[in-house]
């Protein structure tokens, strides 16, 4: 790329799990001469590919796929350390004159991406006292706790999100402020930086989720976290929490039915939707484009060009 050149906008593709996202990436990929960049927390783990809905590698059209599959199971990754990959891999990509696409489910995770956000430090004594209280009394109480010394950062975080909870305790406790103090402020760490939201409808959106959980139970879910947990899922501190896992786990111990498993799953995927939705939809820089406008891959070039 010559020096004079402005290097490539970062375009990134958010909205609800389910939504539609992954295919308006690969649309928009193809027309801005693209490299998809994954922004889902759980696709980074290899082997968690039926519950994750990672997309097959035939599936992806031959456009180049990264932070796919760069952990095991096992492994640990905080939003900072995940900062620090995409960024180096954006600039990797707009080094070759080529433009990064930014697509997944996690919020945080993109918007720690995109916007400016220093991450607060961390007590190593602290959070394992926090962590060992986390063991010993469970998530809900430890919630609790969160729920009266910050309200809002409570109502974001799913109360069986144990880790969640335990960094804000952790912050609160740091800084003396509330969590969201924290929190990425609207303000794109590069100006040439694009989000293009996928609006689908509720009801639309349910019945898909609930499509897609079957799926995936169909295509072998059951045995991929039966394989999984050999690796060293049920100890895993963060792919452990992932939809679905944690439920089928549950089954293969015991605890649930098949169908249980089945039903919770659907109703946990749901409830994570709404609460994208409402994170995305308090960002006013986002455009947001129809799933199934017959004119959304040219609204969102547009947008991406504009």
């Amino acid at each position: 790329m010559p020096a004079t050149a402005q290097p490539r906008k970062v375009v990134a593709v958010v909205g609800a799990t389910a939504a539609g996202k992954t295919g308006l990436s690969l649309d928009l990929a193809e027309r801005l001469g693209g490299e998809v960049v994954n922004t889902d927390a759980m696709q980074l783990y290899r082997g968690m590919d039926v519950g994750t809905a990672k997309l097959p590698v035939a599936e992806r059209r031959g456009i180049p796929h990264h932070l796919l599959d760069t952990l095991e199971v096992g492994d640990g990754a905080s939003v900072a350390e995940f900062q620090g990959w995409a960024r180096e891999t954006i600039a990797a990509i707009r080094g070759r004159g080529r433009t990064p696409v930014l697509v997944g489910g996690s919020a945080l995770y993109t918007r720690a991406v995109l916007d400016r956000f220093e991450f607060p430090g961390t007590d190593e004594s602290l959070r394992r006292e926090l962590e060992e209280e986390l063991a010993e009394v469970g998530p809900a109480a430890l919630h609790q706790r969160l729920e009266r010394l910050d309200p809002e950062a409570a109502g974001r975080i799913l109360v069986e999100n144990g880790r969640r909870v335990v960094r804000a305790l952790e912050v609160i406790a740091l800084t003396g402020r509330p969590y969201g103090a924290s929190l990425p402020q609207l303000e794109y760490a590069d100006p040439a930086t694009v989000q293009v939201g996928v609006d689908i409808d509720r009801p639309t959106l349910d019945a898909r989720i609930e499509a897609r959980v079957r799926e995936m139970f169909e295509q072998g879910l059951v045995e991929e976290v039966d394989r999984l947990l050999g690796e060293g899922l049920a100890e895993a501190r963060t792919a452990s929490r992932a939809i679905g896992y944690r439920e089928v786990a549950a089954y293969l111990r015991g605890e649930l039915t098949l169908a249980a498993a089945r039903e919770q799953t659907v109703v946990a995927t749901r409830r994570f939707a709404r609460r994208q939705d409402a994170w995305f939809r308090k960002d006013p820089r986002i455009v947001w484009v129809r799933h199934d406008d017959p004119e959304r891959l040219e609204q969102a070039v547009a947008a991406a060009q504009g």
